[in-house]
């Protein structure tokens, strides 16, 4: 396959196992781009991407602008705190003044889940998700699977557990999604306020126990806790979360088996993990960082190819 099936990378719902393994060559020969003293390519020269984000974003958003330039195209950044969103304007408004001034493509990450679809069905730009409420963040996703088929040569048959808020995390949902998609096996472990009621219905595991969750996986991606998504109180104390959900040394050390640890950040450090786990020879969080830049530069350029706006490769 040579193409993506899609004209926007709205959530990973949408995408295609062949579009993600087409995905994956693509970003491993961007990877090998960046590796190298002279890091851009002229793929996206005179395509212009605006960068909208309605909320705070440090990893996705720099990663997304350092995509854009290492393809050479013209980034325009938006942030909603500092724009007339702060002074009641709509997202279609907003859009459609961007759009005004001759906009190519759209990284758009918004509060409300469906923002990215809406978007897509109003203009006539390529839309990318950059993360949806706690609806979808295709792009986490796909560098986080992206990361572990380089660390463990193929997702088929292996086994991934999401350990943590899975019922505020867009990182979640979509992770579920492109690593049954690719053939992985998946278990939620958290506490049952923090597990969707009806997350079985996505045909993963549900497990409450974390050790018997890392005894059995290959991969324990650990998520943050989102009290800016939290509107009640869904356990009794940080402290206690961390004794039951947490990951520390001697936990890790005490496994039968080597596991991978992943985390899509930001770490909160001593509470989903402690420091020796982040920085031990197996995390491999900073090559999520790495892998980010060549996920989302393959993401821009085949989009981009799909609507004939490249022209050189």
């Amino acid at each position: 396959m040579s193409e993506l099936t899609v004209n926007h990378l709205l959530g990973i719902k949408y995408l295609q196992s062949e579009d993600i393994e087409l995905i994956f060559q693509t970003a491993a020969q961007f990877k090998e781009v960046i590796n190298r003293p002279i890091k851009k390519v002229p793929s996206l020269r005179d395509i212009t991407v605006a960068n909208l984000f309605f909320e705070n974003s440090t990893r996705t958003r720099l990663s997304f602008e350092l995509a854009e330039k290492r393809l050479s195209a013209d980034v325009v950044n938006f942030s909603a705190a500092s724009s007339s969103v702060s002074k009641g304007e709509t997202l279609i408004d907003t859009v459609n003044n961007i759009l005004s001034m001759k906009v190519d493509m759209v990284v758009m990450r918004h509060p409300k889940p469906g923002a990215a679809y809406f978007l897509s069905q109003h203009v006539d730009s390529i839309i990318v998700n950059a993360g949806d409420g706690a609806h979808e963040h295709p792009t986490q996703a796909l560098l986080d699977s992206f990361s572990i088929r380089e660390r463990l040569g193929d997702l088929a048959g292996k086994k991934i557990a999401i350990v943590g808020d899975i019922l505020h995390s867009r990182v979640a949902l979509s992770n579920i999604l492109c690593l049954q998609k690719m053939g992985a096996e998946v278990e939620v472990c958290g506490p049952s306020t923090l597990i969707p009621k009806h997350i079985h219905s996505l045909g993963v595991r549900v497990s409450h126990d974390l050790r018997k969750s890392l005894e059995w996986c290959d991969v324990a991606n650990m998520l943050r806790v989102q009290h800016e998504r939290q509107d009640l109180k869904y356990f009794p104390s940080i402290r206690e979360y961390t004794q039951r959900y947490g990951i520390d040394k001697a936990l890790l050390d005490d496994l039968q088996e080597k596991i991978v640890i992943m985390h899509p950040g930001p770490i909160n450090r001593g509470v989903e993990i402690s420091t020796e786990v982040a920085d031990s020879d197996q995390s491999i969080i900073l090559n999520q960082v790495e892998n980010g830049v060549a996920i989302r530069m393959a993401v821009l350029y085949l989009l981009a190819a799909k609507k004939k706006i490249s022209f050189s490769a």
